[in-house]
């Protein structure tokens, strides 16, 4: 069970390969007896088209998609026949879902606690992040729990077997998923792109596709629908064909001649893990840019506060309402950012600056000149990968998580020896 794209890219695909590594598993082996099943859960990260990205990836023998979660835990029979023994596993939402869910499939419940596991009572084992998330653990809920690492912290692993990237030093440009990101990321970025094309005429651009936007709103965002644009110079981009990072690929075009590749394959993690550079805003690309390693400045400009209601929880939904989209929704933006901490996860993670943050009514043309700098200083850069790449830890959680959900299954199930 996941909800939102950043999770299902950076947990749930990992470990659906892992297990179909070990088991003999539906769809990968037609007619094995077991088999892998995704349910997507409601949650206000989540955008609804979660079920269209996993369906590509051929891991799941079926996907329920976060709007007939209720349906299913009302009626599972109508949603196919299900075996007798099983395993819900926890891989990103509201941890509740996944014991109400496991209670009425009769089956054992595995949660995987990022920061803390909320329910230990009814968890049969616990996946650890690190020893802060079983440190918060009472005494007799400990024995239930292993630490298992970071699950990100094999990103990098598995983006290493990925095809090179063309010479060059390549910047990737990361506007968001959710439209009130796009809206004020497309435009806000083609135009750095344009100023920092200027300043260093061999640098190369590319753009991934977050696995819940398609390229036609990557062109809405940035062209004349979009009244934001309107306030940049990158103007509507052209979309024409490339051969550049694969043969029948697609490429964004400034006004000004400034050419963006874009990765339409997602998870982008190869191409991601070769740039020297990315510009992201805030959210789960965050955590998979320091996972992979790779220096990255966080953007959030504040100049547009009327469109950057993208807060979650009761009061991020509030905000949204269109009768106090204007009043209360800016005024709980203005609120959150000025009481917002850190905002990219290796800065939360460290409780302090590891990559930079800028936050506020800042410019294109001052982060194309910050990014310059950094650009032209191969020691910084290196720098700050190494500490990326401490937080994470060593890899190896993917295996050890698992390892553990096999241990839930019948002995009959488990699988023989596990593999190199």
């Amino acid at each position: 069970m996941s909800n939102g794209p950043g999770e299902l890219s950076t947990w749930v695909r990992p470990v659906a390969l892992r297990l179909h590594r070990l088991l003999q598993l539906q769809p990968q082996v037609p007619g094995a007896a077991g088999s892998l099943r995704l349910v997507l859960v409601p949650c206000p990260n989540g955008t609804g088209q979660e079920h269209r990205a996993a369906a590509g990836w051929d891991q799941f023998e079926r996907i329920t998609p976060a709007a007939r979660f209720w349906p299913l835990l009302l009626c599972p029979g109508r949603f196919g026949s299900w075996p007798r023994h099983g395993v819900v596993v926890f891989l990103g939402g509201d941890q509740f879902w996944t014991v109400l869910l496991s209670a009425r499939l009769g089956y054992r419940h595995l949660t995987y606690a990022e920061w803390v596991a909320r329910w230990p009572r009814w968890n049969d084992r616990i996946a650890a992040m690190g020893p802060r998330a079983a440190g918060l653990l009472a005494p007799r809920w400990r024995r239930r729990c292993t630490v298992v690492g970071d699950l990100m912290a094999d990103l990098s692993e598995l983006a290493r077997r990925e095809t090179p990237l063309p010479p060059g030093q390549w910047l990737a440009i990361m506007p968001g998923s959710k439209p009130a990101k796009l809206r004020v990321g497309m435009p806000f970025m083609l135009e750095v792109a344009d100023q920092l094309a200027r300043r260093c005429p061999s640098l190369r651009f590319l753009l991934p596709l977050a696995p819940t936007v398609a390229v036609a709103d990557l062109l809405s965002q940035a062209g004349p629908a979009n009244p934001i644009a309107r306030s940049y110079g990158a103007g509507e981009p052209l979309l024409v064909a490339s051969a550049v990072l694969q043969a029948d690929g697609l490429a964004l075009v400034t006004s000004a001649g400034t050419r963006i590749e874009l990765v339409q394959d997602s998870p982008a993690h190869g191409p991601l893990s070769q740039c020297a550079m990315a510009l992201t805003t805030v959210g789960a690309n965050t955590a998979e840019l320091g996972a992979l390693a790779v220096p990255m400045l966080v953007l959030v400009p504040t100049q547009h506060l009327e469109v950057m209601q993208a807060w979650d929880g009761l009061l991020g939904l509030l905000g949204r309402m269109p009768l106090l989209r204007r009043g209360f929704g800016v005024l709980l933006t203005v609120w959150r950012l000025r009481h917002r901490g850190w905002l990219a996860f290796p800065n939360i993670a460290a409780g302090r600056q590891v990559v930079p943050e800028r936050v506020g009514k800042v410019s294109p043309a001052q982060i194309a000149a910050e990014l310059q700098q950094w650009l032209a200083d191969p020691q910084r850069l290196a720098a700050m990968a190494q500490e990326l790449r401490q937080l994470r830890g060593p890899p190896g959680a993917v295996a050890a998580l698992a390892d553990l959900v096999c241990q839930l299954l019948p002995p009959d199930q488990r699988p023989p020896a596990r593999p190199s």
